[in-house]
């Protein structure tokens, strides 16, 4: 009952009410940097190296010296940058850097081991052209998957497909022209690689966009140095 004497409001009946618990502390941001330009690297320094083969611009006597290249930077630098995106839940540049990566470790052991054998037949050409008939088709499809991130990734697999079909055709048709014409393509490739790999570290490093990349759209497509707005989407 309130006291009759009392001015101000009465008194509730109602048991005091706990405080609202505290908001839980926001997510921790991914461990994992953005591997992105780490793998462009290796495959854009690898490419460079093999294409000037190709181009014919040095002698064939000497191109053993890709080897360790493909081996340690395209071949398992690449590959770790392909297991990091699929940590980074990034579907598109882990199957694009693990299957490069797996490449240039293929083309180590063919290298080193296939040809040695095969030289002793005539259809050895074959073989070579089939090697790289199955990376085109892999690269093509990649290329019309890449038209959703950005402007630099789609360069990268636009021009490294016109590389392998004209290798392709070159060695099927053992034809030193349109071989050189694939390592005058290689070399545009790399050069292009290079410059995503470049705007991928200096935008992530300056944290705003220092060179642009060009997003296309895609869902989750951002500039490099920014986060993507969802998981699993095309490469920042």
């Amino acid at each position: 009952m309130a006291d009759p004497g009392r001015t101000g409001p009465p008194e509730s009946v109602l048991p005091p009410q706990a405080p609202a618990p505290p908001a839980p502390p926001a997510p921790p941001a991914s461990a994992v940097a953005d591997p992105g330009a780490l793998g462009l690297a290796a495959f854009a320094t690898t490419t460079f190296v093999l294409s000037w083969f190709n181009a014919g611009l040095i002698d064939h006597g000497v191109e053993a010296v890709v080897l360790p290249l493909a081996l340690f930077y395209g071949g398992i630098t690449q590959l770790l940058a392909g297991m990091w995106e699929f940590r980074r839940g990034n579907t598109f540049a882990a199957t694009a850097f693990a299957s490069f990566g797996a490449f240039w470790l293929a083309y180590w052991a063919f290298a080193r081991t296939v040809v040695p054998y095969l030289v002793r037949f005539p259809q050895l050409h074959q073989a070579t052209g089939l090697f790289l008939l199955v990376w085109t088709v892999f690269t093509l499809y990649m290329t019309v998957a890449a038209a959703r991130t950005t402007g630099a990734v789609l360069g990268v697999f636009a021009t490294l497909s016109l590389t392998f079909l004209l290798l392709t055709v070159g060695a099927f048709a053992q034809s030193d022209g349109w071989t050189r014409a694939g390592g005058w393509a290689g070399l545009v490739t790399a050069v292009v690689a290079w410059y995503a790999s470049f705007a991928t570290v200096a935008n992530s490093t300056f944290r705003r966009v220092v060179l642009p990349v060009w997003p296309l759209g895609g869902a989750g497509a951002a500039e490099p140095g920014q986060r993507p707005t969802a998981p699993g989407r095309p490469v920042e």
